[in-house]
C-alpha cells in the first residue's frame, strides 16, 4: 500500500530545486492525490566555497546531509545530480531510481570576447575555470598551453565571475546550463575524444530508504531503463577503482546493437599520463562492464596514479 504523502530532500541550489521541481511534477502527473512537499538545506559543499572541491573531501560532500534527513525519517527520498551521488551509500539507504539522461557532455562556455574561438583555439595562457580534477587533468592532456584556474559557486556565480573577466572560459556541464534555461550560453560541446565525462553526468538519482517498498512503487515511474543501465556500469567501474566524485576518472557508454560499450580513462592531476579503454557486454549486466574495464584500467596502470593523487589531495581534517 503506497502512502498519500512523500517528503523530499533537496540541496536549495537554483539547479538542484529546479531538478526537485521537475521530480516532484513528474510524480504528481503519476500520482493525482500524492501530497509532495520539499525540504530544501544546504550541504557542506555548498556551504565552504573558498576551497578546491578535492581538498574538502569527495565523499558525500553534496548528499551527506540529505541522507541524514531520510535516515532519520523526515524525508523519504532524496533528489540527486547523479555525478554527486557516492557509488557506496551509507547502511540503510539505496539508489531507486535514475531518470533519463539529459546530454552528459561538458560544455565550454567563453568570455565575449573570445565569441570567434573554440577550445582548440584560444590563445595561449587563456584562463580555463573549473573546479573538476577530471575536466583539468584531460584538458591539460590536450591543452598544455592554457591556464587552469578553480572556480566554485553555483552555476549562475560561476557565469557573473566569467563575464567579469575573472576567467576567459569555462568548463561547466551541458545539462546543468540547459536545466537553468541557459543552454544559449553553450559555445561549444566537448567531444569525447577531448574530455570524457562524470559518472552519471546528466541524470538525476533518486535515493531511498533501502526496501522501502511503499516508496520504491511511488518513484519507480521515473526510471529510464537504458539510462539506468549506462550509469550503472559507469558507477561500478568508479566503484572498482575506489574514486570518489573528484579525481580525474572519466566515462563514456553507448549502445552497439544488444551490447552497451563503456569507455573510461583515469588521468594524473599534469595531464602528462592518461589511461583510456573500453570494455563491451550485454546490456542486462552493465556492473559487470564497468568492474572488468576498471581492472582493466588497473593493469595499465591506473592505480599507481589514483595512489599518488589520493596522496596529494587529501582532504583537511
Amino acid at each position: 500500500m503506497t502512502s498519500s504523502t512523500l517528503r523530499i530532500a533537496s540541496r536549495r541550489s537554483q539547479l538542484a530545486m529546479v531538478q526537485t521541481h521537475w521530480v516532484r511534477d513528474e510524480l504528481s502527473k503519476a500520482h493525482p492525490g500524492l501530497e509532495i512537499s520539499i525540504e530544501a538545506m544546504a550541504t557542506q559543499g555548498d556551504k565552504i566555497l573558498d576551497v578546491a572541491l578535492a581538498k574538502i573531501g569527495d565523499k558525500g560532500l553534496f548528499t551527506k546531509e540529505l541522507e541524514a534527513q531520510m535516515l532519520v525519517g523526515r524525508a523519504d527520498i532524496a533528489v540527486h545530480s547523479l555525478k554527486d551521488l557516492p557509488t557506496n551509500l551509507p547502511e540503510g539507504l539505496m539508489l531507486g531510481c535514475i531518470t533519463e539522461r539529459e546530454d552528459p557532455a561538458d560544455a565550454l562556455v567563453v568570455h565575449e570576447k573570445h565569441r570567434d574561438k573554440t577550445l582548440a583555439s584560444l590563445p595561449e595562457g587563456s584562463v580555463v575555470g573549473t573546479s573538476s580534477l577530471r575536466r583539468l587533468a584531460q584538458l591539460r592532456h590536450h591543452y598544455p598551453h592554457l591556464t587552469f584556474k578553480d572556480v566554485r559557486g553555483n552555476v549562475i556565480t560561476r557565469l557573473e565571475k566569467l563575464d567579469s573577466g575573472e576567467f576567459d572560459c569555462l568548463i561547466l556541464a551541458a545539462a546543468g546550463l540547459g536545466r537553468l534555461g541557459l543552454a544559449d550560453r553553450i559555445h561549444e560541446l566537448i567531444d569525447p575524444a577531448i574530455s570524457l565525462h562524470a559518472v552519471g553526468q546528466g541524470a538525476l538519482g533518486i535515493e531511498c530508504r533501502d526496501g522501502d517498498g511503499a516508496v520504491l512503487e511511488q518513484i519507480k515511474v521515473l526510471e529510464h531503463t537504458p539510462t539506468a543501465r549506462r550509469c550503472l556500469a559507469e558507477r561500478a567501474f568508479l566503484r572498482e577503482l575506489e574514486g570518489g566524485c573528484q579525481v580525474p576518472i572519466g566515462v563514456n557508454t553507448r549502445f552497439e546493437g544488444e551490447e552497451l560499450v563503456l569507455t573510461g580513462m583515469v588521468a594524473s592531476l599534469d595531464g602528462l599520463r592518461l589511461i583510456r579503454d573500453e570494455a563491451r557486454g550485454p546490456q542486462g549486466d552493465p556492473e559487470a562492464i564497468g568492474i572488468s574495464l576498471a581492472r582493466s584500467l588497473r593493469q595499465q596502470g591506473a592505480g599507481e596514479i589514483l595512489e599518488e593523487i589520493f596522496a596529494s589531495v587529501r582532504p583537511q581534517a
